[in-house]
């Protein structure tokens, strides 16, 4: 389970001994972070949602052009978020189709998830 940057500083920090800050380090190595060059603790990726095993990405400061990642259920794909086009992967027609139909009814919210995570 990925927790808040400080959430782990405070259990490591307050573990008794080594072997109860290792489940801080196990999340650490498990959940996507990172460690930026003044010290600070930040997420390598934004798990934006997961459902029935599907999971949907935006990495913070990630390049152009705004997009993002579906990964499950048979898709590993990026998409644009400007206009849904496939950026890479591939995905059969049909889901193609749906990606597409969802995506015009969530653009806005992707376009804000990117501006927060690249600012």
């Amino acid at each position: 389970m990925r927790k808040f940057p400080d959430e782990l500083e405070k259990e490591i920090t307050s573990a008794t001994s080594v072997e109860e800050s290792l489940i801080a380090l196990e999340c650490l190595l498990s959940n996507g972070y990172n460690v930026r060059t003044d010290g600070s603790l930040y997420f390598i990726k934004e798990l934006v949602g997961r459902v029935n095993g599907l999971s949907l990405y935006i990495y913070p400061r990630d390049h152009p052009p705004p997009h993002f990642h579906l990964r499950g259920g048979g898709i590993d794909a990026s998409f644009s978020i400007q206009d849904c086009s496939l950026l890479k992967g591939d995905v059969d027609p049909r889901r193609r189709a749906l990606i597409k139909w969802w995506h015009q009814r969530v653009k806005d919210k992707l376009e804000a998830t990117w501006e927060r995570l690249s600012g």
